[in-house]
């Protein structure tokens, strides 16, 4: 297991102790690479205005199938186009069952270089 492929990199989001950044390793970094795409808007980053996902676009659509469809498809493609190191196993969006507009996203993808599966819920709110 080549761990070093995975990466090191600032915490996210950003915390300081003791006057320096803290860090994140391997598969903690990939995740929270993941989290990073999900919360960025295209167009959000100067340099990178493609960079993020697109399901922000969605934020004022009513809570439907298409609505979901949507949703999914493009969180799998941005992770897709933005996480090299994983392979998007399925993404399933469901309704919370506190707040029918607060839909929960979850993720189950697999580390490539260590074939180790994860899986994440990402919490989606429509307005």
């Amino acid at each position: 297991m080549d761990s070093d492929f995975l990466g090191v990199g600032w915490q996210f989001p950003l915390a300081i102790a003791n006057g320096r950044v803290q860090m994140t390793r391997y598969e903690a970094a990939v995740r929270q690479s993941i989290e990073m795409i999900l919360s960025t808007a295209p167009g959000e980053r100067l340099m990178r205005p493609d960079f993020g996902c697109g399901i922000h676009d969605l934020v004022f659509a009513t809570n439907g199938a298409e609505t979901i469809g949507q949703i999914v498809s493009e969180v799998q493609r941005s992770l897709v186009e933005w996480e090299a190191r994983i392979d998007v196993l399925d993404v399933a969006v469901q309704p919370s069952a506190d707040n029918p507009s607060h839909l929960l996203i979850q993720i189950n993808y697999q580390v490539r270089n260590t074939t180790n599966r994860f899986n994440l819920v990402y919490p989606f709110y429509l307005e």
